[in-house]
């Protein structure tokens, strides 16, 4: 269906599936090389509960999601998928990561992906969702390894929307 509506892009992951449909890191890695054989590109969202990341345990999550979705020469060291770090606790909750924290998840990701011998030339776009808006666009975007932003609720709001491009024109034009 998605080929014949010609969608370049699908999300596969995404927090919500994974809870109200019990979606575990093997359903996403089948969803995950089915959009790569289709030529249509994943994003992969990964991200930790506040109880994980309270724990100390967001690093560790996040690699096992990364590594069992993409691992094992899943995507045959295909760089043509977007991974989107999304902190569960920010979803729509008003609350996001700072951008200083988002970043050391970005790099971990980064790290991740050299470590297993994923990523070539760190190729792969990692982008950062989890209640991203104008307010918090611009620290965010500013950072070295946030290559963009996965908008959720703010994309409901065309002038929120346009705010936030417009943030992202800016400062990819500097």
């Amino acid at each position: 269906m998605l080929i014949d509506h010609n969608v370049e892009y699908v999300i596969v992951g995404h927090s919500e599936r994974r809870q109200y449909h019990n979606e575990t890191n093997e359903i996403v890695a089948k969803k995950f090389k089915r959009a790569i054989d289709s030529n249509i590109i994943p994003i992969l969202c990964v991200g930790e509960s506040l109880e994980q990341r309270q724990s100390g345990e967001t690093f560790n999550h996040i690699r096992e999601q990364v590594v069992s979705v993409i691992g094992d020469d899943m995507v045959n060291n295909s760089d043509r998928y977007v991974i989107a770090y999304e902190p569960i606790w920010a979803i729509g909750t008003g609350e996001t990561a700072t951008p200083d924290m988002a970043n050391e998840v970005h790099m971990f990701i980064h790290k991740t992906l050299n470590d297993n011998g994923l990523s070539k030339n760190n190729n792969v776009i990692i982008i950062y969702g989890g209640s991203v808006n104008s307010n918090n666009a611009s620290d965010l975007f500013e950072m070295s390894h946030i290559n963009g932003a996965l908008i959720g609720g703010a994309s409901l709001d065309v002038n929120e929307f346009t705010k936030i491009y417009n943030i992202a024109e800016e400062i990819n034009n500097e």
